[in-house]
């Protein structure tokens, strides 16, 4: 369990203080922070359990979430920032995480494009979490301006076993880590991380910097083959992100910009 004065007392200073939400058990803290946004919550709420019963990923994928053995997190943010923006915030969300893993244990994450956060060389890497990222917009006359948006996080900390059958072979931090990892620092270093990115996405500059960042991360956006999964399916060789955070694949029939869906490594001929 965690302790949430020690949590409270960690986070003193950020947009999160007097803003954490824990439940022993719930379905899904990204329902919870979803039911939460249309009821008034403020910017920076914070809603995380000890175990999900119906953890979700991206595309209505379920995420595995035992009792005690990962980190289950969502995050409540009102950016002032136009719609246009939202693609980059998944990316600003993975290089929070990587840099609170890497800070906590030691370990490199890899960015699998848009959402996956993966351990281990390109032959052998396990997914350890992913971002999923809920939002809504409003009309303005000027512009579309983001209401809020849904940060959900899911890190495997404690796990020894995975279910069979996943798209990509899973592993935990303690696993890789070979050493028990603790989750509260884990969170607290998490959120500061954020709060640090999603600070700099409002920063024209620095927002120009994400994709970019994200490049020098992944070993998946520039030069690898590439199945991508999806409305713009097709195979090809990554060939970087463009300004808007979308990945660039180069194909037999030319250039496509996929801004959605995932990807996964291709056979080669």
């Amino acid at each position: 369990m965690f302790d949430l004065a020690a949590l409270e007392a960690a986070l003193a200073g950020t947009v999160f203080a007097g803003k954490l939400h824990f439940s022993p058990v719930t379905g899904s803290t990204n329902a919870d922070a979803l039911e939460a946004a249309r009821a008034g919550a403020a910017h920076g709420s914070v809603y995380f359990a000890d175990e999900q019963l119906a953890g979700r990923g991206r595309g209505d994928h379920a995420w595995h979430s035992a009792a005690g053995e990962g980190l289950y997190v969502s995050v409540l943010l009102r950016p002032p920032m136009p719609a246009h923006r939202l693609p980059l915030l998944p990316l600003a969300v993975g290089l929070a995480a990587a840099d609170a893993i890497r800070a906590v244990t030691g370990l490199k994450i890899d960015l699998r494009w848009p959402n996956d956060l993966l351990l281990g060389s390109h032959g052998g890497q396990r997914k350890a979490g992913g971002i999923l990222i809920e939002a809504k917009t409003q009309a303005k006359t000027e512009a579309s301006k983001v209401a809020f948006a849904v940060v959900g996080i899911g890190i495997n900390v404690h796990q020894r076993g995975f279910a069979l059958g996943l798209a990509t072979p899973a592993t935990s931090l303690d696993l890789e880590a070979d050493r028990p990892i603790h989750r509260q620092p884990l969170l607290v270093s998490l959120l500061k991380s954020l709060e640090r990115e999603t600070l700099g996405l409002l920063d024209p500059a620095a927002g120009e910097m994400i994709p970019l960042r994200v490049e020098e991360a992944s070993t998946w956006v520039r030069g690898r083959r590439v199945r991508v999964h999806g409305p713009q399916a097709c195979i090809g060789v990554t060939a970087g992100l463009d300004e808007h955070g979308f990945l660039l694949v180069d194909t037999d029939a030319g250039l496509v910009t996929v801004q959605t869906g995932g990807i996964r490594a291709a056979e080669t001929n």
